[in-house]
């Protein structure tokens, strides 16, 4: 039975005094709860202190990033054996701002997500297209080769711990939204294609969270598509506010 995972990215935003005010309103209102999966993540310079807060609660602490090799000359990248040092369970890997601006391939997203795993760190593989992408009918072509490069040479048995994130790159920051249907669709293609290239207990078990201006107004109708886990939060997870609520209608939602 899947559980469904909310997990707020807070991209480059917050000082270290309100990422740490917002985490402990978060402990106090839903570190509680069991019936869903939740997880934060911090920029790296916040990552130790928000860990030390949460350590008795049930909200988890990701990385936004992470680099392939265990060490070395790499200035200005972090090794995923420092995140564990630093009390993370996830690591957002191949985000659309990722693979855009900073022109990550395929390839090089598949070693982060090798190396995550060989740690014991759960990755968030985040894939999507961009509108003219959409526009041009190539979503599913797109996604698939995606999915597909991420998951390049990972065995069956390293799966339970992946985690895929649908983020249509037009709907990221932007207001708008693909429609439930339209973004469940997607998750069914990427669902298939696990079962093709896995086995079809993979692709049952398999969490799928959708990404794209998910607010407290529309996780609710998104949350009860049959093929999405979850929601990966980007603006509303900077404020309690807008971030336990969607965090609230996961809980109702997996009650249902």
């Amino acid at each position: 039975m899947r559980k469904l995972f909310i997990a707020g990215n807070w991209k480059m935003n917050l000082s270290g005094r309100k990422s740490c005010e917002l985490v402990r309103k978060l402990g106090k209102q839903v570190g509680t709860v069991e019936d869903v999966k939740m997880a934060v993540c911090p920029p790296f310079v916040y990552l130790k202190d928000v860990a030390k807060i949460l350590t008795d609660s049930n909200v988890a602490v990701g990385a936004q990033n992470m680099y392939p090799e265990p060490e070395g000359a790499f200035t200005g990248e972090v090794a995923g054996s420092m995140l564990l040092d630093v009390g993370c369970r996830y690591v957002i890997l191949g985000h659309s701002e990722r693979r855009h601006i900073m022109k990550e391939t395929d390839e090089f997203i598949n070693a982060k997500v090798h190396k995550a795993l060989e740690l014991g760190l759960e990755p968030i593989i985040c894939v999507g297209e961009k509108l003219e992408q959409r526009e041009a009918g190539e979503t599913e072509d797109l996604v698939a080769a995606q999915v597909k490069g991420a998951l390049a040479d990972v065995a069956e048995a390293r799966m339970d711990t992946v985690t895929i994130a649908y983020e249509p790159v037009w709907a990221i920051g932007t207001g708008k939204t693909a429609t439930p249907e339209q973004a469940d669709e997607v998750h069914g293609v990427i669902r298939d294609l696990i079962a093709d290239m896995y086995s079809q207990s993979v692709a049952d078990d398999l969490v799928i969270q959708y990404g794209g201006s998910v607010k407290p107004h529309n996780a609710e109708e998104l949350l009860k598509m049959e093929n999405i886990d979850g929601a990966l939060v980007g603006g509303a997870s900077l404020k309690a506010e807008t971030f336990v609520p969607i965090i609230q209608t996961a809980v109702s939602v997996a009650g249902d």
